[in-house]
């Protein structure tokens, strides 16, 4: 007998049918810059349609994704260079552009997902993750600072907040910090895998966030390496993460398979904006479908074990009917 596998290729109903990975607006997170100012809108450069919103106009465009299905959203802060010094201060100060955001989304639409990002480049006047001494990143001073940024996160409404700054122990402490003041409900999305990628420049751009000396080498991790994942999210998931990510996506397929088959915990991968910006310029440039190639780099990502994808995708795959 011989057996003919493209039988179930044969029509678009078998096709659909037999289909083994699926994508829906519930597996979306849809990341979001925010910045000072009143009536803001403007286009990042580097990542065409994606832009930086003040926050009257961060309300409108969640509201638009609201009305799409897509009810996740990842804010991320553009902060003026003269408000950034050595220790991050303005991320917990009181009236401060990010705390207003995530409070503002929240009452006008307590149903959605707010997912804050805990880390210091957006505010530090080094652009690191981390208190820099005598060109070091300091490990376990930054922790006092994540903690405090995170306990602020939940203060003003954050549904779950996102440690991206890869210091080592502190899912443990933001855990700790976080049930002491009460917010135990909230949930912690680590950056389990955050690899020293290239793909990172016009997230940077959209930010101006760039590190304003050396590199991030020393606590983000090696491309070349795998099992090093498997410490990190072996750490993560004993300290109390509620999810485990990787970050990027796209040449990390593998990381993201390794982490969702040894571990029980949500995986979440971020589909970066060098990833984004790639598929934008080749088809700017008709030189691939663009609906074609969005759709199979986000499945990729769902079939190699992610059940959550932070993309710039998100609300163009929504409003085109792209799923």
């Amino acid at each position: 007998m011989l057996i003919r596998p493209r039988r179930n290729r044969k029509s678009a109903v078998i096709r659909d049918m037999v289909q083994e990975t699926q994508i829906r607006a519930s597996n979306l997170i849809f990341p979001l810059f925010i910045v000072e100012g009143d009536n803001v809108r403007s286009e990042v450069g580097s990542m065409p349609g994606i832009y930086r919103y003040s926050i009257d106009n961060l309300l409108r465009e969640v509201e638009s994704c609201m009305e799409l299905g897509l009810r996740a959203f990842d804010l991320f802060p553009n902060i003026d260079e003269t408000l950034k010094d050595k220790y991050a201060t303005a991320s917990t100060k009181e009236g401060g552009l990010y705390l207003r955001a995530i409070a503002a989304v929240k009452a006008r639409f307590p149903e959605a997902c707010v997912i804050t990002d805990v880390a210091m480049d957006p505010y530090s006047s080094d652009g690191h993750d981390g208190i820099v001494e005598n060109g070091e990143i300091l490990n376990d001073e930054t922790l006092v600072i994540l903690g405090r940024m995170a306990v602020a996160h939940a203060q003003a409404g954050a549904d779950i907040v996102a440690p991206s700054d890869m210091m080592d122990g502190r899912i443990g402490y933001i855990r700790n910090v976080l049930d002491e003041n009460g917010f135990t409900n909230v949930s912690i999305m680590s950056y389990t895998a955050k690899y020293a990628s290239a793909f990172y420049g016009p997230f940077r751009d959209a930010l101006n966030s760039a590190p304003k000396h050396g590199d991030k080498k020393t606590y983000q991790m090696n491309p070349a390496n795998q099992r090093e994942a498997l410490i990190e999210a072996e750490l993560d998931s004993r300290e109390g993460a509620d999810f485990l990510m990787v970050k990027p996506a796209l040449a990390y397929l593998d990381i993201i398979k390794s982490l969702n088959d040894d571990f029980d915990l949500p995986i979440a991968a971020y589909n970066v904006s060098g990833e984004y910006a790639m598929i934008k310029a080749s088809a700017q440039n008709g030189w691939i479908d663009e609906q074609r190639a969005t759709m199979e780099v986000l499945t990729g990502i769902r079939r190699a074990g992610a059940t959550a994808i932070l993309t710039y995708h998100a609300k163009e795959v929504l409003a085109n009917k792209w799923l």
